[in-house]
């Protein structure tokens, strides 16, 4: 669902914006008159999914409009919504934690900030057939992992193989093309891939095959960092205060009633979906949302909330370890500020 991509902080250009214009979904629920209402555009980092579900929930049932404002969902070309969001382009983007740390130390750092979280922990696993002996870190030695040749994905692989006892020289790297995990997995017992669990194995479950999986976090704590996060434009947060709050009040409502209404919500998504992504894959997105309905809040004290010691733990790993140009800031980056 999510593949790995560098963040480039650059201006977008013209045929972005107009890219933008041409799929935007936006809020008809009109209570307040256009000409009144604040104009907000938000980027998914991908097509439509049940990662974006309380968005489209929000804008189908009026809740962005009954907070004055006119909310535009766009999806940008491959990798550039956080370099939309930091150019103000547009005023918010789906991001995550491991693939905002380049560009916040980068020598043009970006100008977003991280206000809420999507989900409350990271559902990253690793697939693989069942029986295949890879259920395990360990069990990836003789084995092939699929790899996005990411730093920080590669450092965290060696890490959980190693902290079970593996010996990651032993793993044989192979590019990742796959757009079906579950399907090349049941191919190739050999295989390991990277998957987010509400979609991925999901996936393999509605096709009934039979798949072991392990979750980062269950391994090392410091793994249970924040994907995907919802950030917003500096300049907004600086100079419109009351519309970063006014549109997370709204998305949380629309997180909320996702929760609450997972059927009904998936039927809103695969509604609201304009790329035609989701065409053929209904019964997908109806069982990834009732696993992702319980997993928006999960044991958080609200939705959107973002655990300092959580987000720190993460990107101390990622100083520590070198995987960064420039040491990244503890307790900066991110703010519960803003959630209502």
């Amino acid at each position: 669902m999510k593949k790995f991509n560098k963040i480039i902080a650059l201006v977008m250009t013209t045929v972005l914006a107009l890219s933008f214009a041409s799929c935007a979904k936006s809020d008809k629920g009109d209570n307040t008159p256009q000409e009144e209402k604040k104009e907000i555009t938000v980027s998914l980092d991908w097509t439509p999914n049940t990662n974006h579900t309380g968005m489209y929930v929000a804008l189908a049932n009026g809740y962005y409009a009954d907070a004055g404002l006119d909310v535009k969902i766009v999806q940008p070309p491959e990798g550039d919504a956080i370099a939309a969001c930091s150019s103000g382009q547009v005023q918010f983007a789906v991001g995550y934690q491991d693939l905002l740390a380049a560009g916040f130390v980068s020598d043009s750092p970006m100008e977003v900030t991280a206000v809420a979280a999507l989900l409350q922990h990271n559902s990253s696993c690793i697939i693989s057939k069942k029986g295949s002996g890879m259920d395990r870190p360990k069990g990836l030695e003789g084995n092939e992992f699929l790899t996005w040749e990411s730093p920080i994905e590669l450092a965290m692989m060696e890490n959980v193989v190693t902290k079970d006892g593996g010996d990651w020289s032993k793993v044989k790297l192979i590019p990742n093309t796959v757009t079906d995990e579950a399907q090349d997995v049941n191919a190739n017992p050999s295989h390991a891939i990277w998957v987010y669990y509400g979609w991925g194995v999901k996936n393999a479950e509605i096709n009934n095959i039979d798949v072991d999986t392990f979750f980062f976090k269950d391994i090392n704590p410091v793994f249970d960092y924040y994907s995907p996060v919802l950030v917003a434009n500096n300049e907004l947060i600086k100079n419109d205060p009351d519309t970063v709050k006014a549109f997370l009040e709204a998305t949380k409502k629309g997180y909320e009633y996702a929760i609450k209404n997972p059927n009904k919500a998936a039927d809103i998504l695969i509604a609201g979906d304009d790329t035609g992504s989701l065409v053929g894959s209904e019964k997908l997105v109806i069982e990834s949302q009732k696993y992702m309905s319980n997993e928006y809040i999960a044991d958080a004290k609200q939705w959107g909330y973002i655990d300092p010691a959580r987000w720190n733990a993460f990107y101390k790993w990622l100083n520590d370890e070198k995987l960064v140009e420039k040491e990244l800031q503890l307790d900066q980056y991110f703010t519960n500020d803003y959630l209502s």
